[in-house]
Formats: C-alpha cells, structure tokens, sequence
C-alpha cells in the first residue's frame, strides 16, 4: 500500500490507486465442462426419497392384546386381570450342600481326593446363604463342615506329596 491519495474513477465510483483496473467479466464455462443432470441439489433441499436404514432393527412380532374384547364390554361377565400366582421356587440348596459337606467330610478322613466334592459343598452353601429362602442353620452348617473337608483333604495331599518326595 502506499500513501498517494487515490483519485475517483472515470465513471465517478471508487477511488483507484493509480492505474487502471480491466473490468470483471463473467465466461460461460467451456464445452468440456459437463454438468450431470439430476446430481446438484441446493444444500438442505429434500430428496426425492429415503436413502438411509433405520437406526436399528424394527420388530415385526405380532402385538398381543390382553383385557376384555371389544365386542363383549357390557355383557354379563365382567373382565378380570389372570389371577394365577407366579411360580414359586420351591428348590433348596442349603440340604444338597449339607449332604455334600457330610459326603466330603468322609472321604477326607481316609483320601484327599474328595476335595472337588468339598469345594462344591462350600461353593453351595455360600449360595444358600445369600438366598432368602434357604435355611440359614444348614447353610451354615455345610459352610463349616464343607471347609473341615476342605482343610482334612488338603492335609491329606500334602501328607501324600511328602511321602512322594521320599521315595523319589
């Protein structure tokens, strides 16, 4: 930029810096430019269809109705919900880890090799444990006796693994 004032155009308009400015033209595009038919939209226009899936899969079930049917509103009879309880969980954990705790503690007093049977008794009497419907006194009884099996069997192995040492 420099500072000489600039001097209006010829036409009166803007000032020029000195030295005269061809004017702006507009081309037409020469004929090796094409122009592909139906490709150029104006952003944000709406498309002549949808092109994208659904953001998930859309279920096809068919809808299942429950209450009264429209034809019989009114009758004699009256609709009630299903009254029939739930299931009710009647099975018990807490007697079979016993049983397996009193199996294991047996087996520990002659082998080490009811072990497997010993952790599985602990493993359910924990989970009998933890369930509100179980007897808490078996529970804790198979605990107790299944982690004796447990301590009985151990000692049995290590016992066995010393003898081994001794022969070999």
């Amino acid at each position: 930029m420099s500072d000489v004032p600039r001097s209006p155009d010829r036409a009166g308009g803007e000032p020029s810096s000195g030295t005269a400015m061809p004017e702006a033209r507009i081309e037409s595009p020469s004929s090796e430019v094409e122009h592909p038919a139906g490709s150029a939209r104006m952003p944000g226009s709406r498309r002549e269809g949808y092109t994208k899936l659904p953001t998930g899969p859309v279920g096809v079930e068919p809808v299942v109705v429950s209450g009264p049917v429209a034809e019989d509103i009114g009758r004699e009879s009256e609709w009630e919900p299903a009254t029939s309880a739930s299931p009710v969980d009647d099975t018990r954990l807490a007697p079979w880890a016993l049983m397996a705790a009193v199996v294991a503690l047996v087996a520990s007093f002659f082998v080490g090799w009811g072990i497997p049977i010993a952790v599985v008794a602990v493993i359910a009497s924990i989970m009998s444990l933890r369930r509100p419907v179980e007897s808490r006194a078996i529970a804790r009884w198979a605990l107790v006796l299944g982690l004796c099996a447990t301590v009985y069997s151990l000692g049995w192995l290590v016992w066995a693994g010393m003898q081994f040492e001794r022969l070999g």
